[in-house]
């Protein structure tokens, strides 16, 4: 063994474990405050490398570790695959080592400091935003994501989405790295001024808004069903739940995902037991259905359902990886003989569209209905606040993961999405968590995993013509973190080709990435 192998697998061994102090601050540990300083100790590291390739793999590794404790849930689902995909997106954050390294190796100047301070947290969202894409995964455990709790640091989300609470994250830490670095009063003067600003500016953003605008409110009653025994016994307990509810004045009846296998288009026997539900309680029932439909596939549907009827559905676009579909069945069909991923792949939706409800006293009630899943996106939420929702629902079921950290993180979501579009924001599940949240991502009630019944919430509705700055602007915070990625990347590359070009110049590459002066 070599004595650089010697000195640097310890430190690639505990950049690994370094990427697992991020997932601390996430709902399980929930302790969001430590999202301030959590990437430190893996910047440290990335920045102490002997050189940018070493960086660049400690970076990896860094990854690797947030996304294997991040989502160490997801082993009953994927099993062997988890530490595969740990591995795989964990190359993502290759780019914050290099960074890291080019920016704060050394002695640090003033420019490479400043430089810094806004190319590592760029770099960051950049790829946050790449691995939020759904060909690859989706957007789960975003670190701006651990600040579901602060409405006053979610006053960044209305801005520029879960995206800007992540920049300004990363900024803090990377700030504070360069405090512990600095020996100069400027350095420290900067850092200390940028850690200032990233801090303040959430309150300061959520103090400068006008609450949101509301028209009226309405009453939502969200069902969860709990532990049950088999599908029949989730459908008679809805049911059993549902009719409880009879005589309170309720503008809406919200089931967990999968709440019934049944295909309500073919079903007329659950189908007239659903509208005679809504009769008997004066109000229309979401319904979640999981069934297998007329051609022989299986999809996920949200199925508003009144006194006479079905009167709108909604299919799930997003289907989660494994769990729904299996990417590239061919090649990794292989997981679902050793795990409990998907046996075959569920049909999907085409497009986000608003169902029309109406409430007790027979007003339209728009609202925006997604399924489990698809709250981690924010795109989605961004589309059904443009087509003038007044209210986001969301349906859920985490059965699987009831004993873990997954469904108080998938609740969570709905915080950063109510605060991003300026809608109330609900979702109920059928093992838990069920839970509301006002326009600014203050949570109203909640079902947690160990309960079941119905939770009734009282919610001011959102003017549909109201529009927050990041439903007006969309996905401008992660575009500008890739502009500002490849800028750096060209600064740093464009100046070692030309050398190279030289007349002279040595033909063989370094084996290190390039390390321009900034």
């Amino acid at each position: 063994m070599s004595l650089r192998t010697v000195l640097t697998r310890p430190a690639r061994y505990g950049a690994l474990v370094a990427g697992a102090l991020p997932v601390l601050t996430f709902p399980g540990a929930g302790l969001a405050g430590l999202a301030w300083v959590a990437l430190v100790p893996g910047l440290l590291l990335m920045r102490a490398a002997g050189g940018a390739r070493e960086a660049a793999v400690r970076g990896w590794w860094f990854g690797a570790g947030f996304i294997l404790t991040g989502m160490y849930w997801l082993v009953p689902s994927i099993g062997p695959a988890l530490p595969l995909l740990a591995v795989v997106f964990g190359v993502l954050l290759a780019p914050v080592g290099w960074a890291a390294w080019w920016l704060l190796h050394g002695g640090l100047t003033l420019r490479r400091s400043a430089a810094a301070l806004v190319v590592v947290p760029a770099v960051w969202v950049s790829a946050e935003f790449a691995r939020s894409w759904h060909a690859l995964g989706g957007p789960w455990a975003l670190l701006g994501a651990s600040q579901w709790e602060h409405p006053a640091v979610l006053g960044l989300a209305s801005v520029g989405g879960v995206w800007l609470v992540s920049w300004a994250l990363v900024a803090v830490n990377t700030a504070v790295v360069v405090l512990v670095l600095a020996r100069g009063l400027w350095l420290r003067v900067l850092a200390g001024a940028t850690a200032l600003v990233a801090l303040l500016a959430g309150p300061v953003a959520f103090a400068a808004q006008a609450a949101p605008a509301t028209r009226g409110s309405a009453s939502v009653a969200l069902v969860q069903a709990g532990q049950t025994a088999d599908e029949r016994a989730r459908l008679e307990a809805n049911v059993r739940i549902t009719r409880s509810l009879a005589g309170r004045p309720v503008d809406l009846v919200v089931w967990g995902e999968s709440s019934t296998t049944a295909d309500l288009d073919r079903d007329t026997a659950t189908l007239e037991r659903l509208a005679a539900l809504s009769r008997a309680s004066g109000a229309q029932v979401l319904v979640g259905e999981d069934a297998r439909k007329a051609d022989g596939r299986i999809s996920k549907d949200a199925v508003l359902v009144d006194g006479s009827g079905i009167v709108a559905r909604y299919r799930k676009i997003r289907l989660v990886p494994f769990g729904e579909y299996i990417p590239l069945r061919p090649l990794l069909g292989w997981v679902a003989g050793v795990s409990a991923a998907a046996g075959e792949n569920r049909a999907p939706g085409s497009s986000v569209h608003l169902l029309p409800v109406v409430d007790r006293e027979g007003r339209p009630l728009p609202v925006g209905t997604l399924i489990c899943f698809e709250s981690a996106f924010p795109d989605m939420s961004r589309a059904a606040s443009r087509q003038g929702a007044e209210l986001i629902v969301y349906q859920s079921a985490t059965s699987t993961f009831q004993s873990t950290w997954a469904p108080a993180q998938h609740a969570s979501l709905g915080a950063l999405r109510a605060a991003e579009t300026g809608r109330p924001v609900v979702q109920a599940a059928l093992t838990g968590e069920s839970v509301a949240y006002d326009a600014q991502g203050r949570r109203l009630v909640r079902l947690t995993t160990g309960e079941s019944g119905a939770v009734t919430v009282r919610l001011a509705l959102a003017d549909p013509a109201a529009r927050t700055w990041y439903v007006r602007l969309g996905d401008w915070v992660p575009l500008s973190a890739l502009a500002v990625t490849a800028a750096a990347g060209a600064v740093a590359v464009l100046p070692r080709l030309r050398e190279r070009r030289r007349p002279g110049a040595p033909s063989e590459p370094s084996a290190d990435l390039p390390s321009a002066r900034v």
